[in-house]
């Protein structure tokens, strides 16, 4: 069996400790509505597995409320921009094999300025999204 792209097909991870292949990503609103519906029964539990390639800043926020995110940058360089439930906003520069956490609830977004690699582990049940020229943007 051909091992399988990630970043064309990303991983569930749900309860009891399973592991699933997601269809092809295509990036749309649509294909993360999809995502919650099939793997509905999972709850706040599952975690979406995705590596995304970018080279440019994200024009959102995002925020996931029923859980934490991890953010592994694989290559490249980025910035995260965090804000706190205070408002302030907190910035964190990953290189290859650096990490980041957005805890549940935190408002995310981030900058790029060439290509980068990151992985993302994501409690995506509920996630809510907003331009980013609104409220604290960096």
């Amino acid at each position: 069996m051909p091992g399988i792209d990630i970043s064309k097909h990303p991983i569930h991870l749900g309860r009891g400790a399973q592991a699933s292949v997601e269809p092809e990503f295509t990036g749309s609103m649509q294909w993360y509505a999809d995502y919650v519906a099939r793997h509905s029964d999972d709850g706040a539990e599952a975690r979406l597995v995705s590596l995304h390639r970018f080279s440019e800043s994200w024009s959102v926020w995002e925020m996931h409320p029923h859980g934490a995110e991890v953010v592994l940058c694989l290559s490249g360089h980025m910035t995260l921009h965090q804000e706190g439930q205070d408002g302030t906003v907190q910035r964190v520069d990953l290189g290859p094999g650096e990490y980041a956490i957005n805890a549940a609830g935190t408002w995310h977004t981030a900058d790029a300025q060439a290509e980068v690699s990151a992985l993302f582990i994501t409690a995506g049940v509920g996630t809510e999204h907003r331009p980013r020229d609104s409220a604290a943007a960096p």
